[in-house]
């Protein structure tokens, strides 16, 4: 049996607040967590003789680190099941780029074997398995756009309104593992509620703590950050960077933004101007109202 062309979208950190830290070193977060239509792919293939392998290598990640493995693996563990796959992955999203990739495509693994298995574990305990791969795999198998605290694990769902992004990563990936260990990352931020949020559920409420150490830290960022501003598009990063986004409440104007950055690059190209920084990136997306897979799990 296979499933082919299963979806890990991207996420988006509509704001995001630390608020404290705990005795064991992991942060305390506010934070609001949005789907939008980049995707990752992922391909499986049912294997009987219980060997769970990956079609290709992802470069940079070892197969220890690849969180595709481990999720598959944690899945086995936790049920008993002597069935293996073949997973293969196109990535689209960006690594370093904190629109949670990897947590995504772990999620969609656990979901879409629990499936080819046959393994009928619930969304709870599916979120269970989740949560030791990282703090943000649970959120994508809770399927629903949420208000998340303490690590990123105690969500509840949210209900947003209809919105597109321009997403552009700048020339440079972060890792997450820095940002959180910088001396001067802000802490103490004041903790707010959902009735808070839900005030003025958009681009404008709240902020990004991490922005100020990765524009120290990655200057390539900061550059991006205030070229777009002064094309007309203000941003905000996503988790620890380094992509940015700004929102629009059609596709149309994304898609235009997006136009209007593409042709200011080429005219720069063109007369060898060093004016503007580099991107890797520069996508309009539209802002999903739940998880593709979320009705791939029965309960």
């Amino acid at each position: 049996m296979t499933l082919y062309d299963v979806p890990a979208p991207a996420k988006l950190n509509l704001f995001l607040h630390v608020v404290g830290r705990r005795a064991d070193g992991y942060h305390l977060l506010q934070t609001v967590f949005r789907f939008i239509d980049l995707c990752d792919t992922l391909h499986f293939e049912a294997r009987a003789d219980g060997v769970i392998s990956r079609a290709s290598e992802l470069p940079g990640v070892s197969e220890a680190d690849d969180l595709t493995l481990r999720a598959a693996h944690a899945l086995r563990r936790a049920t008993g099941t002597r069935q293996g796959a073949q997973i293969a992955l196109e990535k689209r999203i960006p690594q370093g780029g904190g629109l949670g990739g990897g947590s995504s495509d772990a999620a969609t693994v656990l979901i879409a074997l629990n499936k080819l298995w046959g393994t009928g574990l619930t969304r709870r305990e599916l979120m269970a398995l989740a949560l030791p791969l990282g703090a943000d795999v649970p959120v994508f198998v809770f399927g629903q756009s949420a208000f998340a605290e303490g690590v990123g694990e105690d969500l509840t769902a949210v209900t947003l309104p209809e919105r597109a992004y321009l997403v552009a990563q700048p020339d440079t990936s972060v890792p997450t593992v820095g940002i959180f260990s910088a001396p001067d990352l802000t802490r103490d931020s004041s903790y707010i509620t959902i009735a808070d949020f839900l005030a003025s559920p958009n681009f404008s409420f709240g902020k990004n703590d991490l922005e100020p150490v990765v524009h120290r830290l990655y200057p390539e960022v900061l550059r991006a950050t205030r070229w777009l501003s002064e094309q007309g598009i203000p941003v905000r990063m996503s988790g620890s960077g380094a992509c940015l986004f700004a929102e629009f409440s059609e596709l149309s104007e994304a898609v235009l933004a997006k136009a209007e950055i593409s042709a200011t690059m080429r005219g720069a190209v063109k007369t060898n101007s060093t004016t503007h920084p580099g991107f890797r990136l520069v996508q309009a997306c539209t802002g999903l109202t739940e998880h593709p897979l979320r009705n791939w799990i029965a309960r």
